[in-house]
């Protein structure tokens, strides 16, 4: 599909298979999403705007290379939270805002109940962090929400993926970029992500629901 692209690497690989195992602990989850994170972001930041500008060297004068362009990391709470920290490492200038959505259970339709990004002021470059994308639809208000908002461009970065929820986004959004760990096999009739990892809010958060 255009414009979606699942890492293949070794690392990867060994990561994500720890990262589905029911029995790994919360603690190791988190540690778990943040190694990812961070090959996610190297992998979807290739294409960032460069300037250069003259430095000093403690042997003489010479010229480097600095990010250009504004950067925003927007999580979906409350699972994209965990990904934002080993993000801010590679990029500390980037700005954070959030937005809010939980699912209803019935209609599998998100609902919005928080929403921070400054009206009139948006940035160049938008990273949207979300473990997983289900069935899309937290994933297209999160994109209609940040169009609005006026970015240009926009990215979200996903450890897994279900077809389903890629074909949704394409649909509506068809030329934003998607990077993901892994596109696995499809929804269940409950709308999660088979063969998945789980509720990743409540593997993070260590607050899985009763």
């Amino acid at each position: 599909m255009k414009h979606v692209v699942s890492i293949e690497h070794p690392l990867v690989s060994h990561h994500l298979k720890q990262l589905r195992d029911q029995r790994t602990s919360p603690q190791d989850f988190r540690r778990l999403i943040q190694r990812l994170s961070i090959l996610l972001t190297y992998e979807a930041t290739k294409d960032l705007a460069l300037r250069s500008e003259a430095i000093e060297t403690p042997l003489c004068a010479t010229t480097g290379e600095t990010l250009s362009q504004r950067i925003g990391l927007i999580p979906i709470l409350r699972a994209g939270l965990g990904m934002v920290d080993p993000v801010l490492n590679l990029i500390p200038e980037a700005e954070v805002w959030h937005l809010g959505f939980y699912r209803d259970e019935q209609t599998l339709k998100p609902v919005e109940y928080y929403k921070k990004l400054p009206p009139g002021d948006a940035v160049d470059v938008a990273l949207v962090l979300d473990p997983m994308l289900a069935t899309g639809g937290s994933a297209v208000a999160a994109l209609a929400a940040i169009a609005n908002w006026g970015v240009k461009q926009t990215k979200l970065l996903s450890m897994i993926a279900a077809p389903e929820g890629l074909r949704c986004v394409h649909e509506h959004f068809p030329d934003t970029q998607i990077y993901v760990c892994a596109v696995d096999s499809h929804l269940n009739e409950h709308g999660y992500i088979v063969p998945g990892l789980g509720d990743a809010g409540d593997r993070i958060f260590n607050a899985r629901a009763v």
